[in-house]
């Protein structure tokens, strides 16, 4: 037991000799300035990668969540749609309401109609909503739309208001495919509209084509039935998680989608585009950890007659290791340490100044949208961190390998 007990204290590491030696290996050697400098451009090239990945993964996710919220003003987290006529109806939300009191509802009828002012003709899609039910689930409708509810007024986007050259107050003419009674023929119908609101959702496909009037105004011109619906927007805000238990209470005669249904192949390259940059930009910290091997092997090869020195006075390949990795680890972590800083610094300076501006029209922001996920900064760290190991692995164990009485023998 004695005898084992002697042993085991004898293999345990030195920590004290390991940390001088770290500390003397660190300095400054003006007989080796290489040494210092390829540690140097390690440590530099880590500290850019790191801060080059998270504000390239902000940038990522703020354009995701900045068109996300855009997209979302028009594409609504769920729709109900029926399949048949009068399949969603009142009783159909009363039912719903009931069992998902936490959710907003706003039924709407919807067609194409022919836009005409002043000599301009525009194509657009009408919907016929409940103002206050969609102002609950629409924030840029309800800021166009005010404290009016004109039964046969219209709220339009910036677009459509500029190509028809009307402003707030003027008459709009909506033509209708539905066709209406003129002597012994037909013509398509036709009414005229007072433009009650201009809304602008940042994305000119929706401003150009999309407005809003009553339901009333839909029962009275084209006979809509009143308590049945051409579709249901659904807020809510974990549409993934309760779209399956809707699904559960709907009738097989009217079907649910998702906005990810409806933008599915928009995100989806997102999302590969993101986790893309983000192995193309790793490959800057793999580059940089090269430094890290080059400068602990320069180490190495230049202090071989001290490790040989230090093995013949005791110490053990694990110690020998254990400096040379620790090494390495303290470079790259004093390059992530660097990186982090100045990566949130460089966040908050573009979130902070209008340092990059870019066109509203084309992508529905001024400023550079900016917003680093935990889990995209965690992974940054993780994949950093693995490198740095690796890199650090390699160099330690050639030192360990270093052979005493060769190295000795040619001194």
């Amino acid at each position: 037991m004695r005898a084992n007990n002697q042993s085991k204290t004898a293999v345990a590491p030195n920590k004290k000799l390991i940390r001088h030696i770290i500390r003397h290996y660190l300095k400054y050697d003006k007989e080796n300035p290489f040494i210092f400098i390829s540690a140097l451009l390690a440590f530099l090239g880590i500290a850019a990668g790191v801060m080059v990945l998270m504000i390239a993964m902000g940038i990522m996710n703020g354009t995701q969540k900045e068109f996300s919220k855009k997209l979302f003003v028009m594409n609504y987290p769920l729709t109900v749609l029926p399949l048949e006529e009068d399949a969603l109806n009142e009783e159909l939300l009363s039912v719903l309401a009931q069992k998902f009191p936490q959710l907003q509802f706003s039924p709407y009828y919807t067609t194409q109609v022919i836009t005409k002012n002043d000599g301009a003709v525009q194509g657009s899609l009408v919907y016929g909503v409940d103002f206050d039910k969609e102002a609950a689930i629409n924030p840029i409708f309800k800021e166009a739309r005010g404290d009016t509810q004109n039964r046969f007024g219209v709220v339009i986007g910036e677009g459509l208001s500029f190509e028809m050259n009307a402003q707030k107050g003027d008459k709009v003419t909506l033509y209708f495919s539905e066709q209406q009674a003129i002597g012994f023929g037909t013509m398509p119908l036709q009414k005229r509209f007072s433009v009650d609101g201009i809304f602008k959702s940042g994305l000119k496909a929706y401003d150009k084509a999309i407005m809003y009037t009553s339901l009333e105004a839909f029962r009275k011109l084209l006979k809509r039935k009143v308590g049945s619906y051409d579709g249901l927007h659904i807020y809510t805000q974990n549409p993934l998680d309760e779209i399956e238990a809707i699904k559960k209470v709907l009738p097989q005669t009217v079907v649910i989608e998702g906005w990810w249904q409806q933008n599915g192949n928009f995100f989806a390259a997102m999302e590969m585009e993101k986790k893309a940059l983000f192995l193309v930009l790793l490959l800057i910290i793999l580059v940089a950890s090269l430094n890290i091997i080059s400068s602990l092997l320069m180490t190495v090869m230049s202090r071989r007659s001290e490790i040989a020195l230090l093995r013949t006075l005791g110490a053990t390949k694990k110690e020998i290791q254990s400096i040379f990795f620790t090494l390495g680890l303290i470079i790259g972590s004093m390059g992530i340490f660097a990186g982090t800083v100045l990566g949130g610094l460089g966040i908050w300076a573009l979130k902070t100044f209008d340092i990059i501006s870019m066109p509203e029209d084309v992508y529905g922001t001024s400023k550079l949208p900016v917003d680093l996920m935990p889990h995209d900064f965690g992974l940054i760290l993780l994949g950093t961190s693995i490198i740095i190991i690796f890199s650090a692995l390699y160099p330690a164990k050639k030192a360990a390998q270093t052979d005493p009485l060769t190295v000795l023998r040619n001194e």
